[in-house]
Order: structure tokens, then C-alpha cells, then sequence
């Protein structure tokens, strides 16, 4: 079928329910084709596609008639577009003729090929009518008071007339919805139709007599729904049993969903087997934690799934029985192709390079993005059937962003959370994107979006203004937590409450914390102490500089090679006292974006060695690959300067390994931080240091190398402090707790609604 329908009263109306079914009907039926047709003009038009709840119209006909655009591409439908501007006079020569009319009034809206105006109806004379025609135009009146100055023949009926006819659609596929007369030249174009309930009273007595025409009890929606009920679109089932089958809901109050399972698989002479994570940064653990109290629960991630091979795919798994005994992993089925292009090449070819602000790096491909959507919508849909009524799901990262918009669709009811780990850059960088309409629309569909840092939240209400009218509610000081006017991503205040398309959104800082216990528990193992004390001899006489990090441009690597060159050459008395250790981990092989890094980071490599080597003493000790957890944290105890200088970071696990070490060491070393990596706005006492300027990073590893005992060692006071405080466990509870907030100040603006509507 297709469906016509006028928004404002009309799709856009009814009750909240009503709203929601009709759209999950259309979402869950590709064979339903959408067509907007509508008074409003198409950039009035846009913020409601912004608005993802709304399913996306196949095509849009506005300006009561004038504009008719594919709804996807914004493109002008051809032949149509140009019949009707071939009967346009042009918008001066019309405003021009109708300007020594004083009784009408021009609305100051965007509109195109038609001329808009207020007016009573005794405005409406045979003298307007005279000069419309004489100009090739038609006048049409409605709701008592808007006037429109049309081409001939053009209205909302001859319009869609005209689209159906191009679509090869059949008139009897049709039906046609609309709430006042404007809207009556589609119920005389002959299709089946639906006057909503609470329609103009003119449309209820201009259609009385058409037998193909529908006077429905229900307002907006729901009489849509009604009507594709009463003229049979959906076949024997009907509405009822098609919404009930979209609606069917699990059982978990809480749905974590990670782009990673909380255990890790791997084949093992030919069986699939799984244990428990090894990864050190703690979040699965923490995550893993808010089940620990028989909470029922449902983690959903991606497991690769080849078809080709005889292993049955387990949608369901247990996580740990034991543990979690009413936690299940809900297995998303990808391809490998399907992970390839989605995480591998997309998410890290087209969307990391543009949050990190290098936005020329980044390749754009629609067949990408279609695999992206894909995905997104095979998340929300398992999502969707694992929540129970009301649950809360929260949602981790970009590689997720289309996730709440199909899934606030597929269910209303949930409280959706997001989190996003990766730095979200300024709009002139994140507009970029092609997709961003789509992205922040989805977003702001959620519930609350947390986010590191103040900087990177006040980043994400800039972008979303831009695309769609924004309210900010509340602001809060950053201060005294988040350095200010300290350092490149400082803030002074942070917005944590937005209002978009009538809906509270709560935002906030929450950066990622430290299982400090865990370091702890390493630090306790024998193999560790053996492993410091043998570095304590190797490296005996030596400072040493540490770097840890991904193979990434975002990092940093190779401005730091020729800073720590350049500071030999400006010091020539440390030449054989200081050591860079490198620690770069390499990039998955399918990731071939990074390889002219890697040869240009290893030439840096030699030839440093190559200028400054000496018998005994080597500068640069460079490591090509990831080291275990329990090796890198005896690193960090023999470090004298962690040097973290990334480019561009969402905030820096790694400085914060570090300061936990050294703190529970009682070591005095000297964090030398980037100022645009995260973590730099909470970490207070960081030397920090711009890693664009090649004489900042030099001086300011200098200053690391030569302070004193006395500030060194205040310096890691502070540091550990704030690690040792806002640990991995305080974030995790610290997030929840502001979802749980943020539901409760929705709740109490509804209860306040209802009570001034009964009151009223």
C-alpha cells in the first residue's frame, strides 16, 4: 500500500500510543511506501526527519502541492518538479500583485512556487480570484485563515495524482489521511481515504457522501489505523495481530550492549570454546558487576556466525552461571564481512578519523553506511527482544550510534542510555559526516547520553542544535572536578539537560575510571616484583621515558619520536642517560589505513638510533607489539616520565595505569600529558603539554626529565588521588545513577502535565 498523509493533525496527532504503533507497523513493513503531503515547506519539513521515531517518508509532497522530493535524497522528483514549475509565474510577480491587497498578511515561513498568506475568509474576493487567474494561478482557502497563491492546477490531490501515477502504483493501493480542507483535493482524486477524528468540520461535509472515504473516531493515528483496518491493507490478520507480533518483549530489566562479549571465543582443535576476558582496562568486569546481585539481564554483542560451516549459531549462552546466574549473552549474527566493513573498515576508515577532528583522513562510502545500518538494526532488533517492559538498556559507543533509533521504534517503552567512549569532536567537524542528520537524530532518542569529559557533551548540544530546535534546561559548574581554562578540552560549565521534539534529554561527564584493585592484584604477584628487579638492573644509570599506545595517527607516535630527537640534540647532556621505550601496538591486519604510519614511525626509529647510539646505549627501544597487562605494569613502576601525547584521545586509560602504579608503589614518576587527550581535563597535577607544537612537546618532556623530588612527588599525590577516587566502579554507578535521575525529572514533567490537564 501507500500512504498520503497531511502531518500536523494528522501523522503527527493522536495518542502517544497510537502514534507509536502506527509507526512501528510502517517501520516493520518495507512494502508500505510513505508519502508526506503537507502545507509546510521542505525546510520546515526536515527537523521532523531528524526525528527517528518518525519512519522515513519515500517521498514528500509540500507547499500544499508545489514540491514533490524523494524523501531519502531531498531530490526533486522528475518529470513532475518541472510540470509544476512551468506553471509558476514566479514568487515577485505574484507577491508584487497581491501586495495592494491590505487585508492580506504574508506568512513569514520558507516556502517555494506558492505565496502564503493570513486573512479572514471575507478577505477571499472576486478581485484576488481575478488577478490569481490572470497570473495563471489558483486561490485555496482553508481553516479559516490561510490563503494560497498556487500554480494552475496544482494542489495536494493533483500532486499525489501525479507521483502515483509515476510509481505505477495501483489507485486502489492508495489511502489517503488529512484533517482539513486543504487536504480535500486528495479525497477527489479518487483514492481511499481517512478523515481523522476531530477533522475540520468543511472536510467532514466536503467528503460526507464519498463511500471511499473513511470519518474515523480516532484523532491523528490512530485513525490511520483504524482505516488501513477498514478497508483491509494489511490482509486477513489485520493491525491488531501484526502490532502484537512487533511487540512481543523479553524479560531482562537491564541490557547492556557492547560491541564485545563478556568472554572471550576462540577454536580450539576445532570446538568452539570460551573463557573469561583478559582485558586490563576493567570495563567488561565493572559491567559485568550490575548483575552480580541475580539482577535478570541480557548482554548483547556481535559473535561472527559462518554460515558455510555445521556449527549451529546459539543465539543465547550463559555468561557465568555461577556469578550471574540470571545473566545471558544475547549473540548478534555477523558475518565476517559483515565485521570487516562495519567495525574494521567503516567505523575506523569514515567515523574515528572525523571524531579524532581528522576529517580529511576519512573515506565515505554509501554501500558502507548500508552495512552500518544493517547492523545497528540487528542490534536494536535482539535489544528489542531481550528487554523486559520499561527496561533500561545502555548502549556503548559510536559503532553503535544508529542503535536507538530503530530501537526506540521497535519499543517505546524502554529508557535507553548511551555512553560514548570516543572523543565527539565540534560540529564544523562532526557536520562533516554525510550521515549526521541520521546520527544525532538517533541519539537523541535516547534517554540520557553520557560522555568523558564537560567538552565533548558541550560538543555533542552544539552539533544537535544544528539539527533540530534544542532547549537547554540545566547547566552545571565543571569546577572544582574538570580543569577550566587549564588545558585545550577545559570548559567552565557543561549543559546536562536539553529538551528536543518535547523530550528531556539528560547528558553528562563521566570519564572511564581504574580497576585499581586489579593493578594491585598484579603488583602483588611474585612474577611482577621478579620482572621489576630485573628492569631495576637492566636499566641501572638510566632515566627512562615510557610511551605506551595503539598504532594509531590519533596518537601521537611519530611527533613524539621527533620530539624526543630533537630534544638530544637541544640537550646533548642527556645522550646516554635517557631511554624512549615504545611500546605500539599494531593494528589488525585487515586494517591497511595504518601501514605508511608504520613505515614512517620505523625510519624515525632508525634513524635516532642510528645518529645517537653509542656502545651500551641504545635511545629509542621500540616494541612492535601488544605486551600482557602484567608486563606493562612493571614498566610502569621503573618509569621516571610516562609521555602520553596524543593528538586527539576521548580520555587515556593508560595515563591512569600509570598513575595507579606509581601511587601504589609510592613512586614519584611524572606524567608528561597531552592537553587534547581526556583525561587532561580531570587528571590535575599532569604536566601538560601540545602535542601539535613541536617545541612544547620537546620543553615540556624536558621539564618531566629534570623536576625536582618535592614536585614530582605532590604532583603524583594529586594524580593518585583523583585515580584512587574516581575509580572504574564509582563510573559505572556514577552513570546509572544520573539515567535513574534523569528518568525521575521525566516522570515528575508528565505527572506535572496530567495534573494541570485534569485540572484544566
Amino acid at each position: 500500500m501507500l500512504l498520503a498523509t497531511d502531518l500536523d493533525g494528522t501523522f503527527l496527532a493522536g495518542d502517544p500510543d497510537n502514534r507509536q504503533r502506527l509507526y512501528q507497523l510502517i517501520s516493520a513493513h518495507p512494502e508500505i511506501k510513505l508519502v508526506f503531503v503537507t502545507g509546510r515547506g521542505l525546510e520546515v519539513v526536515l527537523p521532523i526527519l531528524s526525528d527517528p521515531t518518525v519512519p522515513v517518508p519515500d517521498y514528500i509532497i509540500c507547499d500544499v502541492g508545489a514540491t514533490v522530493v524523494d524523501g531519502h535524497t531531498r531530490q526533486a522528483v522528475l518529470p513532475l518538479q518541472t510540470e509544476i514549475e512551468s506553471r509558476w509565474p514566479g514568487e515577485r510577480a505574484v507577491a508584487d500583485a497581491m501586495a495592494r491587497f491590505d487585508a492580506l498578511e504574508r506568512q513569514e515561513v520558507p516556502q517555494q512556487r506558492r505565496c502564503s498568506y493570513f486573512c479572514g475568509a471575507d478577505a477571499v474576493s472576486d478581485e484576488i480570484r481575478r488577478i490569481a487567474d490572470q497570473l495563471g494561478c489558483d486561490v485555496l482557502y482553508s481553516a479559516d485563515m490561510y490563503l494560497d497563491i498556487l500554480p494552475r492546477g496544482v494542489n495536494k490531490g493533483s500532486t499525489l495524482h501525479g507521483l502515483v501515477a509515476h510509481l505505477g502504483v495501483h489507485p486502489d493501493e492508495v489511502l489517503v489521511a488529512g484533517d482539513t480542507l486543504n487536504d480535500l483535493s486528495m479525497y477527489e482524486a479518487g483514492f481511499k481515504g481517512v478523515c481523522v477524528g476531530e477533522s475540520e468540520p468543511a472536510l467532514l461535509d466536503a467528503t460526507r457522501d464519498r463511500a471511499r472515504v473513511l470519518h474515523s473516531r480516532h484523532t491523528g493515528c490512530g485513525g490511520i489505523l483504524e482505516a488501513i483496518g477498514h478497508f483491509g491493507f494489511l490482509g486477513p490478520h489485520g493491525v491488531d495481530a501484526e502490532l502484537r507480533e512487533i511487540e512481543a518483549k523479553g524479560r531482562s530489566d537491564l541490557v547492556m550492549v557492547y560491541h564485545r562479549l563478556p568472554y572471550e571465543e576462540a577454536f580450539e582443535d576445532g570446538r568452539l570454546v570460551r573463557r573469561r576476558p583478559t582485558s586490563p582496562n576493567g570495563i567488561i568486569p565493572t559491567l559485568l558487576g550490575f548483575f552480580g546481585d541475580g539482577r535478570r539481564g541480557a548482554w548483547v554483542a556481535w559473535s561472527i556466525h559462518d554460515p558455510k560451516k555445521a556449527i549451529p549459531f546459539e543465539t543465547h549462552t550463559d555468561v557465568d552461571r555461577e556469578r550471574f546466574p540470571n545473566l545471558v549473552a544475547a549473540r548478534v549474527a555477523l558475518t565476517k564481512n559483515d565485521v570487516d566493513v562495519f567495525y574494521k573498515r567503516f567505523s575506523k576508515e569514515a567515523f574515528w578519523p572525523t571524531l579524532h577532528t581528522f576529517w580529511e583522513r576519512a573515506v565515505f562510502r554509501d554501500e558502507d553506511w548500508a552495512v552500518f545500518l544493517k547492523v545497528n538494526r540487528l542490534f536494536a532488533e535482539r535489544t528489542a527482544a531481550e528487554a523486559a517492559d520499561g527496561a533500561v538498556v545502555w548502549l556503548h559507543d559510536y559503532n553503535l550510534w544508529m542503535v536507538p533509533a530503530f530501537l526506540r521504534e521497535l519499543r517505546p517503552d524502554l529508557k535507553i542510555a548511551f555512553f560514548h567512549h570516543t572523543y565527539f569532536p565540534s560540529a564544523d567537524v562532526f557536520n562533516v559526516l554525510p550521515w549526521r542528520r541520521e546520527i544525532v537524530g538517533s541519539l537523541l532518542q535516547c534517554d540520557y547520553v553520557g560522555f568523558h569529559i564537560p567538552r565533548q557533551a558541550e560538543n555533542f548540544v552544539d552539533v544537535a542544535r544544528g539539527v533540530a530546535p534544542l532547549k537547554v534546561l540545566e547547566m552545571k559548574s565543571c569546577a572544582p572536578r574538570y580543569l577550566t581554562y587549564g588545558c585545550a578540552v577545559g570548559l567552565e560549565e557543561v549543559t546536562t539537560a536539553i529538551e528536543v521534539h518535547g523530550r528531556r534529554i539528560g547528558l553528562g561527564a563521566h570519564p572511564v575510571g581504574l580497576d585499581v584493585g586489579r593493578v594491585q592484584q598484579v603488583l602483588n604477584d611474585p612474577k611482577t616484583t621478579e620482572r621489576m628487579a630485573a628492569l631495576r638492573q637492566e636499566l641501572a644509570g638510566q632515566r627512562v621515558i615510557l610511551s605506551v599506545e595503539r598504532l594509531d595517527y590519533t596518537k601521537g607516535t611519530l611527533e613524539k619520536l621527533l620530539a624526543f630527537e630533537a630534544l638530544l640534540d637541544a640537550h646533548p647532556e642527556l645522550q646516554g642517560k635517557v631511554s624512549l621505550l615504545t611500546v605500539c601496538v599494531p593494528a589488525a591486519r585487515e586494517m591497511t589505513i595504518y601501514d605508511e604510519l608504520q613505515t614512517q614511525i620505523e625510519r624515525a626509529v632508525g634513524r635516532i638510533n642510528g645518529r645517537f647510539s653509542r656502545v651500551g646505549w641504545t635511545p629509542v627501544q621500540f616494541f612492535f607489539r601488544a605486551l600482557p597487562f602484567e608486563e606493562v605494569v612493571a614498566w610502569y613502576a621503573m618509569a621516571d616520565v610516562m609521555w602520553i601525547t596524543p593528538l586527539r584521545d576521548g580520555l587515556n586509560l593508560v595515563a591512569k595505569e600509570y598513575v595507579a602504579v606509581q601511587g601504589l608503589t609510592e613512586g614519584r614518576g611524572v606524567l608528561v600529558l597531552s592537553e587534547f587527550a581526556g583525561a587532561a581535563a580531570e587528571l590535575h597535577g599532569a604536566v601538560l603539554t601540545n602535542p601539535h607544537d613541536p617545541a612544547d612537546l620537546r620543553d615540556k618532556l624536558y621539564l618531566g626529565i629534570a623536576m625536582n623530588r618535592a614536585e614530582a612527588e605532590a604532583r603524583l599525590r594529586e594524580l593518585f588521588g583523583v585515580v584512587q577516587h574516581n575509580d572504574i566502579h564509582r563510573w559505572g554507578q556514577d552513570f546509572l545513577d544520573s539515567v535513574a535521575e534523569t528518568i525521575a525529572a521525566q516522570a515528575a514533567v508528565q505527572d506535572g502535565a496530567a495534573a494541570l490537564a485534569e485540572a484544566g
